[in-house]
């Protein structure tokens, strides 16, 4: 797909971190970009910057998402290109004692079920809404109708200590690829997902140097944070290249995640 201005993206999370990142580079090469975030005044803020609109959407809400995407489809058409950045985490062991007390506590079902809702069901709610515009399209020369690009992480595949609720909504995003591919491929619509690495998003732009510099160091080569314009750079090849489907694709820098 060549990335002209006849073209239109959504990109979930794109207030800051990786969907930003996405968000800019997109509208570099002319694409009239919506932004779907919560944060109002810093998407509102990319949005002025980069000439695209700003959707308020929580992608727990189907009502949300259904209004955003009538609101970015009203300011710039129906999208051939769908960018899920959207996401959160937490760190809560599966079961623990308190070292002082001897406390036991478990992991509460209702907070697994929060990350599950916004990373996992959010991105497949997204995905669909999108693939469902995209069939009212036209296919481009080739066949082509549409492009969805999902974020996942290397805690799909690495867990650590406390990311259980994380983990199984990564490793479910990486899951549907194929499937959502699979279920798509007749229509002309791709769909792909990054699991990236230890990136300098704002989860860890708020962390002293040290600490970045020593999470950095674990990294075999570049032994250093990724930074956002990478993520974004493989993102627009997943969008431009058309025989790039299905696929899952690690990005960060051959790191293994330890227990800890």
């Amino acid at each position: 797909m060549h990335l002209d201005n006849t073209l239109s993206a959504i990109v979930t999370g794109a207030a800051s971190g990786l969907g930003e990142a996405t968000a800019r580079a997109l509208a570099a090469h002319g694409v009239r970009v919506a932004i779907f975030d919560l944060q109002k005044d810093k998407g509102e803020r990319v949005a002025g910057e980069i000439g695209g609109v700003f959707c308020e959407v929580n992608v727990t809400d189907e009502d949300s998402v259904t209004q955003g995407f009538a609101k970015a489809r009203a300011a710039h058409g129906q999208e051939r290109i769908f960018v899920n950045c959207a996401g959160t985490g937490n760190a809560i062991k599966t079961a623990s004692r308190d070292k002082k007390t001897g406390e036991i506590k478990f992991f509460p079902a209702k907070d697994f079920d929060r990350i599950i809702q916004i990373n996992l069901v959010g991105t497949f709610r997204c995905i669909a809404h999108a693939a469902a515009g995209m069939l009212t399209l036209e296919p481009l020369e080739g066949g082509e109708r549409g492009a969805i690009v999902n974020t996942a992480s290397v805690a799909a595949q690495d867990g650590q200590i406390g990311q259980a609720a994380y983990t199984a909504s990564k490793a479910g995003i990486a899951g549907v690829t194929l499937v959502v591919a699979r279920d798509l491929a007749q229509e002309g619509i791709r769909c792909n997902t990054i699991l990236p690495g230890l990136f300098n998003t704002p989860l860890l732009q708020g962390a002293p140097d040290h600490v970045k510099q020593a999470l950095g160091a674990q990294v075999p080569f570049p032994p250093r944070l990724g930074n956002p314009p990478e993520y974004a750079s493989l993102a627009l090849e997943m969008i431009r290249n058309t025989y790039f489907n299905g696929e899952c694709v690690r990005l960060d820098g051959a790191i293994r995640m330890a227990p800890r």
